[in-house]
């Protein structure tokens, strides 16, 4: 997947049209704070962006806003590319428990919201890693105790920051990147390319927290989980690691947005035919100006697509049922 090279602008907080390779990259080679949370923002605006393309949601019920204008004309829904339309920030939603900032968040008027998404990431010190998961629990469980209709999906990156022969042997070097401050604590990868132990241990901890079906089943677990180990230098820096999560991992980046959109769909649509014109996922004009020149090549403004718009011709409603009815008997 091809990046541009200056595809972020640091200046401007508000949602940029960024694809994964180019969101990732950027937060794996991040050297300023990480309080900020910038190291992290551009990936919720790849999946808020994503959410629109490839989903059908309105950019008006995503936050953060993403890029885009829709225009209706006939009945059809067009895309056009704006970015000044993009706006930041977070969603506060009422939980259980208490209230919570949430990364991306589609609200529905009348209904509240019915999918978010959690975008979290670590750049060292992983043997802390599995005291990150009370928090991953208590999120999932404060907000489905409120909205247990919510498709709720969680999303961690980890810079696989890899062992090199008498790298951490000494103190590093102030003056050098945070890639290369190295402490065998920040260590991702062993010198033979396999995680770590406590990456290991993760991932089964994950693993029990995905594949929430039913509205009833336990509210501390996720609808989809996806956790991905970035490489951070050389020229495939921001790529993740395809042999882990090893074939077969419920945690495999391919199948999140599909599990999303299957159990929105199973609940809000098919479920709830009376508010299917609130609810139903739009389908966008082949046409759209902001889609055909992405399907041919980048652009110094548009990102080369990871993903397949949703298209009015692939889209309609005949079409659709067939397959999200053989995605569910899959899943059973």
């Amino acid at each position: 997947m091809e990046r541009r090279e200056s595809a972020i602008d640091e200046a401007h907080s508000r949602a940029q049209w960024v694809s994964a390779r180019e969101a990732l990259h950027h937060f794996a080679t991040y050297e300023g704070p990480t309080q900020s949370q910038f190291h992290i923002k551009p990936l919720h605006w790849y999946v808020a962006c994503r959410l629109v393309i490839e989903g059908g949601f309105h950019p008006d019920d995503i936050t953060p806003r993403p890029p885009f204008n829709v225009r209706k004309v006939k009945g059809r829904y067009f895309l056009d590319f704006d970015p000044d339309a993009g706006r930041g920030g977070e969603r506060t939603i009422l939980g259980g428990l208490k209230t919570k900032n949430v990364d991306v968040v589609v609200t529905k008027d009348g209904i509240g919201p019915v999918l978010a998404v959690s975008c979290k990431g670590m750049q060292g010190a992983f043997r802390n890693l599995t005291n990150r998961m009370e928090e991953t629990i208590g999120e999932c469980t404060n907000l489905h105790i409120t909205y247990p209709a919510l498709v709720f999906g969680y999303m961690f990156v980890i810079r696989a920051n890899r062992f090199v022969a008498n790298l951490t042997s000494e103190i590093a070097d102030p003056e050098s990147s945070p890639a290369r401050q190295l402490k065998m604590n920040d260590i991702a990868v062993r010198e033979g390319g396999a995680p770590v132990e406590s990456i290991f241990r993760f991932h089964t901890a994950l693993s029990e927290l995905t594949g929430r079906r039913g509205m009833r089943e336990d509210v501390s677990r996720y609808e989809a989980v996806t956790l991905a180990l970035i490489r951070p230098e050389g020229d495939d820096a921001g790529t993740p690691l395809e042999e882990f999560p090893p074939a077969g991992s419920p945690l495999r980046f391919e199948q999140f947005f599909s599990s999303l959109y299957l159990r929105y769909e199973e609940r809000f649509v098919f479920g709830a035919p009376d508010l299917k014109t609130v609810t139903q996922r739009l389908a966008w004009e082949p046409d759209s100006p902001a889609l055909a020149p992405s399907l041919l090549q980048t652009n110094a403004t548009q990102p080369a697509l990871d993903y397949e718009p949703r298209l009015r011709s692939e889209a309609s409603d005949d079409s659709l049922v067939p397959r999200v009815v053989a995605a569910t008997n899959r899943d059973r």
